[in-house]
């Protein structure tokens, strides 16, 4: 039976005049929802195409069932396996690595202020915390930051980058940009990237196998995915006869505009070598690609003979016609590694030779979010700036540092 608003009006008010006739009530509510769907503006139809494009495996189909495996198995349900292991995604905390105590003491610290008048803590820990609040607004962690992050902190990260890549004062606190996890850095950085439309449509070069999040976020904002692929023969290497391939196959569909790189690995685990690097920011520039370093797994190098170089130090170190002239970006976060801390969503970016026109327009896309959250800020300052030799609390954190490690090949 078709009904008409007035109809649907009369009916309602049979209801509203009779509660207790729950046929009429059963046969209303149908008819009304019916009504509704017809008038909706939001439908499968009607929405964004390009977040019906988006695939991303890490919590896709193969997950929801596997969750589905794991509930049987809780209820009693016979199968040929005892229990459901969830490798989709690096949740090192969910797989049993436990958290370092030091970072949880400033956390801890952070979040409740009264602690410092307590014995319970380390100096060290006190200390850090301290320092972190001052930079707060009100001295607390519940306020909002600056939506670049907690300068104190953004001071911290640059004097690690420094000290990492063993080239003093090389990092700007105004190239610093703290995020909600590497993740957010990367989807902010690829919306000022992507434009045009057709041929003109841009490009963004992606490994294969990759972390979803790139393939996804392509998608998300309707660019092009130009996938190379690794070598799995050869410890899932990068060969730039490869990234040439894809880039020229991809003339006639889009523009190449951006050379996303993960290193270490992610899935693949594998370690450029610097000489490796070297070729990938040669062929960057000589196909005017804006380079995106994803090296949130720089923690994670075990294998004998592995050493991380991050593209920033190589860059660097090639000099003129390269340092001054090669926009890169490049992505960091506390969720993997010794820390494994997803839950805090902690990470940062640094921007370098990034246009300054376009550099406020990150700032003023950032600000939409206010600012990332500030346990997460704290918790990324404790990776960026760890107890010292000198410090009571160091002996604990290198034992727990060192205490596990999942092996990433060369």
């Amino acid at each position: 039976m078709a009904l008409s608003s007035k109809g649907v009006r009369r009916l309602y008010g049979v209801i509203f005049k009779r509660p207790t006739v729950n046929l009429q009530v059963s046969a209303v509510s149908t008819c009304a929802r019916k009504y509704a769907a017809a008038q909706q503006v939001l439908t499968l139809d009607s929405m964004n195409p390009s977040i019906k494009n988006i695939e991303y495996a890490v919590r896709g189909p193969i997950v929801i069932r596997a969750s589905q495996l794991k509930q049987e198995l809780a209820d009693g349900v016979e199968k040929p396996f005892k229990e459901v292991i969830f490798s989709n995604i690096g949740d090192a905390h969910a797989m049993g690595q436990s958290y370092n105590t030091f970072l949880r003491q400033v956390i801890a610290l952070c979040a409740y202020p009264e602690l410092l008048n307590h014995d319970t803590f380390p100096e060290d820990a006190k200390l850090r915390a301290r320092r972190i609040l001052g930079g707060c607004g009100g001295n607390s962690v519940g306020a909002y930051s600056a939506s670049s992050g907690i300068d104190v902190i953004r001071e911290d990260v640059t004097k690690y980058i420094s000290s990492r890549d063993g080239i003093p004062d090389s990092c700007d606190i105004n190239d610093i940009f703290l995020s909600t996890g590497a993740s957010d850095g990367v989807v902010a950085i690829l919306k000022l990237l992507v434009a045009g439309e057709g041929t003109e449509r841009t490009g963004v070069m992606i490994p294969i196998p990759q972390y979803p999040l790139y393939s996804a976020s392509v998608a998300e904002l309707d660019a092009a995915m130009v996938p190379y692929y690794l070598n799995e023969d050869s410890n899932w290497s990068l060969d730039v006869d490869e990234l040439q391939r894809a880039y020229d196959n991809a003339a006639g569909n889009c523009k190449p505009k951006v050379l996303c790189v993960i290193n270490p690995g992610n899935p693949t685990g594998q370690v450029l070598s610097y000489d490796n690097i070297v070729d990938i920011i040669k062929f960057a520039k000589k196909n005017s690609l804006f380079l995106m370093a994803d090296e949130v797994y720089q923690d994670n190098v075990y294998a004998e003979g592995c050493a991380f170089h991050s593209f920033k130090k190589v860059l660097l170190h090639l000099g003129e016609g390269y340092k001054d002239q090669v926009e890169l970006v490049s992505f960091h976060s506390m969720s993997k590694g010794y820390m494994g801390e997803c839950g805090f969503r902690g990470g940062y970016m640094e921007t370098y030779n990034i246009n300054p026109g376009v550099k406020e327009q990150l700032v003023k896309l950032v600000s939409t979010k206010l600012c990332p959250p500030i346990l997460g800020q704290a918790a990324m300052d404790v990776a960026v700036n760890p107890p010292q030799p000198h410090e009571p609390s160091y002996e604990l954190f290198m034992k727990e540092k060192n205490g596990g490690s999942e092996l990433f090949s060369c």
